[in-house]
């Protein structure tokens, strides 16, 4: 018959399976990442004013357009997994990685049909971003209105 293992042989297990991390590399794998995601963004912002005369604003948007679509792109191909692994936060931070957590849902539970698989697992991820997000600026945006009420603000 099997025993429960006790405290200390748990402790070793748990010590066994646990990835080993280097915070300075990681660290480091992130900053490139996130900073390679951010110098596209602004090498395609500077070149679509350049090229075509976009407003800052219409560069914006085009900036915006182009690197949620190779987000989701990418996520189709399953290659941004990888680059996530490697970039950490560097990667999910940014615009990339939301779009990412609003495709990935998508493609895993497309099987289940429009309704029941992407309609319900599409904002697994982004929902509560976006809910927490919306909730918080309007709780600020009541609390800077009393105090511009105040005279505070």
């Amino acid at each position: 018959m099997k025993t429960e293992p006790n405290h200390k042989e748990y402790n070793e297990y748990v010590e066994q399976i646990t990835p080993k991390h280097n915070l300075c590399k990681t660290c480091i794998y992130a900053f490139l990442i996130g900073g390679g995601i951010c110098t596209l963004g602004q090498c395609l912002m500077q070149w679509s004013m350049n090229m075509w005369q976009f407003s800052k604003e219409d560069a914006a948007t085009f900036v915006t357009i182009i690197l949620v679509f190779l987000s989701v792109l990418l996520t189709g191909l399953n290659w941004y997994p990888s680059i996530v692994k490697v970039g950490g936060a560097g990667a999910l931070v940014p615009i990339t990685g939301f779009a990412n957590s609003v495709a990935a849902p998508c493609i895993e539970f497309q099987k289940e049909g429009q309704v029941f698989g992407i309609g319900v697992k599409v904002f697994t991820i982004a929902g509560p971003v976006i809910l927490y997000g919306v909730f918080t600026s309007f709780v600020l945006g009541l609390i800077f209105m009393i105090l511009q009420k105040v005279g505070l603000a």
